[in-house]
């Protein structure tokens, strides 16, 4: 049985979710930043919850609209009841472990619908008492109103390299992004003898746990560990705070490579499918 969750469900859907600490950090920092009745920020989350006498599956649909889900073994009969108790919202993607985003996308009857990212990607997960920065120039800081142009420029290239928006989103996405990254307080810029040369930023939290994302160089600063010095110094920052694990998923070999030579190791898959038009939940042929 699939239900919506109602006040008092937070704890068990918590505790449920802790145990796939891996794949669940969407779900997590959205619930913990903005409870289960936020219906405005983009990130709030609406949450359904499946279990006799505890929770055996949640399944959660985002402002944003961005389709999640923790529900190792759920049959096909509750993928469809989700689809169908989320009939009627805007879908733009669905995020998470590759198998379930694979059957959310066939519940969902996206089977001949049009994506502009639908990659899986490895996934990564770090003890931060195992990291090490890499030695070499440069300090860490937070992006100021100085960098919003520069900021701007890095996140068109970052949302086109990664098909991450349709084209004609990608300049608004960015400029919706760099705002973000200057009021936020979670990116980061890694600056060599005056000049930004990388970033990286933290796209859930946690007060234990972090997911990095956004991290980008220049294509004219590639090749130089530019990348893995911006995520470690990042991630050293964290660990006086009480962080002691980082996850990420990875957009290729060269990224790949960068986050094991600071340490991290592979532990699954991710998968992050982008529709390139969102669609309302069962409208869709």
């Amino acid at each position: 049985m699939l239900r919506p969750a109602k006040a008092g469900d937070e704890a068990a859907i918590e505790a449920f979710l802790a145990g796939y600490p891996d794949t669940s950090m969407f779900l997590r920092a959205n619930l913990r930043e903005h409870g289960l009745f936020d219906h405005g920020a983009p990130h709030a989350t609406t949450f359904w919850i499946a279990g006799q006498g505890g929770v055996s599956a949640v399944f959660g649909l985002s402002n944003a609209g961005f389709a999640m889900s923790q529900a190792r073994g759920a049959d096909a009969a509750l993928w469809h009841t989700f689809a169908e108790a989320a009939a009627g919202r805007m879908l733009a993607g669905i995020v998470g472990e590759v198998t379930e985003v694979a059957l959310m996308k066939r519940a969902l009857g996206l089977h001949s619908a049009a994506f502009s990212l639908d990659d899986p990607e490895p996934l990564y997960r770090l003890d931060l008492a195992r990291l090490t920065p890499p030695s070499g120039p440069g300090i860490l800081r937070k992006p100021t109103q100085d960098d919003r142009a520069l900021l701007e420029e890095w996140f068109r290239g970052y949302l086109d390299e990664l098909r991450m928006a349709a084209p004609e989103r990608i300049a608004m996405e960015a400029r919706e992004r760099a705002a973000r990254a200057i009021a936020g307080g979670e990116t980061r810029i890694l600056e060599v003898d005056g000049t930004p040369r990388a970033m990286s930023a933290i796209n859930a939290r946690l007060p234990d746990m972090v997911q990095i994302g956004g991290v980008f160089t220049p294509p004219a600063d590639r090749g130089q560990g530019l990348a893995r010095r911006v995520v470690a110094l990042h991630l050293a920052e964290e660990r006086p705070n009480g962080v002691t694990t980082a996850i990420l998923f990875a957009s290729g070999l060269a990224a790949s490579r960068a986050y094991e030579a600071i340490g991290f190791a592979r532990v699954g898959t991710y998968a992050l499918a982008i529709l390139k038009t969102p669609v309302t939940i069962g409208a869709q042929p």
